[in-house]
């Protein structure tokens, strides 16, 4: 349960990418820090100011601070590690060369709450923009009994299955055809924002701001909690690991490049959309940002052409998060800790088909039956989870293994990654306690998981007494 996979050994299985049994590096820089801005730019934005700004006042800006504060130590320690151990798999295989395997299985059921329930819940949202854009420009609206999820007023959400279908064809033909498409949602994403951020702004009332802070700081902790659902695209960076071009260098530059340009398109947003409409206003509204400008406005269009920018941003988000699910679903089957078929590579491809096929039809499910609430909250604990075992990590490697090449360093260390650490556990502390109990349940589906399966199977089992595989040189 302790035994960790040599470092050397990620790397020498990572180098067998590109030949006909694995996977393509075809990602440079700008289409990787794509990923991150793609998985993360509406990940929230589009819709989690709906449910925050209740809950913390116009005084969700802090929240939105100390939710990127949190996302921005970790990612630090996410760089060091990427850097370092350039891979597919994302904080299970840092965790497996770090911390040790069963660590590094319930890291990976982590990540399924992060990626699989984060995409569902992002499909949720997809169906409201649809909506709104239909309504304006064409007059008819979706039945909410066909738009909506059990507990939200419908029966089945059908735009999100729609979505998540059209996601795994695009995943399917390529990584890199998607990393292209991505590229340009991404593009489409921001102007779209930037759009809203002009246009709410000449609507700005400063009297909107107060009372600043209504609900006190326990509001503020309450709202960091459930916005940090906002920042898991950060983590999208380093599961392409093994497809990206000069991984040492790029995966950093990617991640820091990402945390940037997200942290200030949110902030700028959030102020728009506080200064531009009370914030009791916020509480439930469907597709709020359009919203926003149609009430400024009195016109239909700049609400019609953000609504259409939102789709394609959730559709860039969907893309993202499931891309990230395979990957990790594929450095765990190739580890035995799951059935070899989820690293199973189309040769044809170069991409896992029946990985991306199963992912594709669990988080369907999910998006079509689950209530948005209750999944937000869910890819918050497991993210918060998954980025804690990073920076705890980053402390271990550096002690056992501090001659290892790395291509970037986190700064201020070890105070950094212990306050990741720190920032990680309180943000987890603000979540609902259903939200504990769902994620005991995971716990426990976790270790039965490892312990009947994983532990039995695992290469390093099946290997125990041969090397398993030829380390790489070191340079």
């Amino acid at each position: 349960m302790l035994r960790r996979k040599p470092v050397e050994t990620l790397i020498a299985e990572s180098a067998e990418n590109g030949t006909p049994g694995g996977l393509r590096r075809s990602i440079g820089l700008w289409q990787l820090s794509a990923i991150g801005i793609g998985a993360t730019v509406g990940t929230g934005i589009f819709f989690v100011l709906s449910s925050a700004v209740p809950e913390a006042g116009p005084a969700v800006l802090l929240s939105f601070v100390l939710a990127a504060v949190t996302a921005g130590l970790t990612a630090l320690c996410y760089a060091e590690l990427a850097s370092a151990i350039p891979v597919s798999g994302s904080s299970y295989s840092y965790a497996y060369a770090t911390l040790g395997e069963a660590t590094a299985f319930g890291v990976g059921i982590c990540l399924l709450l992060e990626y699989g329930v984060s995409a569902s819940a992002i499909a949720v949202s997809w169906g409201q923009y649809l909506n709104k854009f239909a309504q304006l420009a064409f007059g008819v609206t979706i039945p909410a009994w066909l738009a909506q999820p059990p507990g939200d007023g419908g029966y089945v959400n059908l735009p999100a299955v729609v979505l998540v279908a059209l996601v795994c064809l695009l995943l399917v033909r390529g990584a890199g055809e998607s990393a292209k498409v991505n590229a340009v949602m991404v593009a489409v994403k921001i102007l779209v924002l930037l759009l809203f951020v002009g246009v709410a702004l000449t609507g700005y009332h400063s009297g909107n701001l107060h009372d600043f802070m209504p609900l006190g700081w326990s509001g503020v902790g309450t709202a960091a909690s459930g916005i940090f659902f906002s920042f898991i695209g950060l983590d999208a960076v380093s599961t392409a690991g093994e497809e990206v071009r000069n991984p040492r260098r790029t995966l950093p530059l990617a991640i820091i490049i990402s945390l940037v340009v997200v942290t200030l398109l949110y902030v700028l947003v959030a102020l728009a959309a506080l200064g531009a409409q009370p914030w009791q206003k916020f509480d439930g509204q469907d597709a709020g940002l359009a919203q926003i400008l149609q009430d400024l406005t009195g016109q239909t269009w700049p609400a019609l052409v953000f609504a259409l920018g939102a789709i394609v941003s959730i559709f860039s988000v969907t893309l993202v998060v499931i891309y990230g699910q395979t990957r990790i679903l594929y450095s765990m089957g190739r580890d035995g800790m799951l059935p070899a078929a989820f690293a199973r590579v189309s040769p044809r491809t170069g991409t896992p088909v029946w990985n991306t096929l199963v992912v594709g039809g669990a988080v369907a499910l999910l998006a079509a039956f689950v209530p948005l609430d209750i999944l937000t909250d869910l890819t918050s604990m497991g993210t918060l989870v998954a980025f804690a075992v990073v920076a705890v990590g980053v402390m271990v490697l550096r002690r056992r293994n501090p001659g290892l090449r790395r291509g970037f360093k986190v700064p201020g260390y070890p105070v950094t990654p212990v306050l990741s650490v720190l920032c990680c556990g309180y943000l987890i502390r603000g979540l609902h306690p259903l939200t504990f109990v769902f994620f005991g349940v995971a716990a426990l589906l976790a270790a039965a998981g490892y312990l009947g399966y994983g532990i039995r199977h695992s290469r390093l089992e099946q290997s125990a007494d041969a090397p398993l595989a030829t380390p790489a040189p070191r340079s």
